[in-house]
């Protein structure tokens, strides 16, 4: 066999020769970084950076992190754009698989939404401090009667998971925002920062609420079974990076695992 041969086999190899893989590593280094997506949430809560940087310490294989919103991610994996994609929107991720675009997809993580906004101010007029239904909290604090000068509701409006999760919860409600009282982020600034300086209401990820959040805002709503947020990972049909099946394996198996569980605000999939 060639030698160019025999490295590619050891990159597209199974977990089984990790070991063979990191000493071929060591003296001849993949050309090109692997370019992995992932969700800004997943991002900005550090679970896609520590899967980067434990994975690189574990194979010697450089590992490019793309922050952007889940649905753009999507598309750029589908056009070869990525090799690989952490994504937490698991309708499109479904309707790319079966588009072809797209494989390989497993279960990484599973996170959660919570609605979050300044207590004193939702305790008002007898409405819950904190709940868990989240289309009960947005139908009280409509009836209750939003004042755009007291109550603003932020929302990221990206084609992030988060964004994406946020109006799943106005349908639950049979709610549609809008302005004076519903506005979009700032752009560049990340919604949970932009919520605790406007001391708004929004729907965000525990994860990054976990790392960034706190006063004036609190958590009002946690535990909605229909906010939980399922994290996958998936391979671009167009790309052929040789290390993206070891990556996937890698993530979805012990070591990533356990990187998984160190991450406040994920637990470990069931099975």
């Amino acid at each position: 066999m060639r030698p160019t041969m025999r490295r590619r086999s050891l990159l597209v190899g199974t977990l089984a020769v990790a070991p063979l893989l990191v000493r071929a590593q060591a003296s001849k280094p993949v050309a090109l970084p692997l370019r992995f997506g992932a969700d800004v949430a997943l991002a900005d809560a550090g679970l896609a950076g520590a899967l980067q940087h434990r994975f690189g310490r574990d194979t010697g294989l450089a590992v490019q992190l793309v922050r952007t919103p889940a649905l753009p991610l999507l598309e750029a994996l589908g056009e070869g754009e990525l090799d690989v994609a952490l994504t937490n929107v698991p309708g499109a991720e479904t309707r790319l698989e079966s588009e072809g675009l797209a494989y390989d997809r497993r279960a990484v993580a599973t996170g959660r939404f919570v609605l979050v906004g300044p207590t004193a101010r939702h305790g008002d007029s007898g409405g819950p401090a904190r709940g868990h239904d989240v289309a009960a909290a947005l139908k009280w604090w409509r009836e209750a009667g939003t004042d755009a000068r007291a109550q603003l509701f932020l929302s990221a409006n990206d084609g992030s998971g988060v964004h994406l999760a946020e109006q799943a919860a106005w349908r639950l409600a049979g709610l549609a925002p809008a302005p004076p009282w519903y506005r979009v982020a700032a752009a560049g600034t990340a919604l949970v920062t932009d919520a605790r300086t406007q001391g708004a209401y929004a729907l965000v990820e525990a994860g990054v609420w976990a790392r960034e959040g706190g006063a004036p805002l609190s958590i009002l709503v946690d535990g909605d079974e229909r906010l939980d947020e399922p994290v996958h990972v998936m391979r671009s049909f167009r790309s052929m990076h040789p290390a993206a099946k070891l990556f996937v394996g890698w993530i979805t198996g012990s070591r990533g695992r356990s990187v998984v569980a160190a991450q406040r605000g994920y637990r470990v999939p069931a099975g």
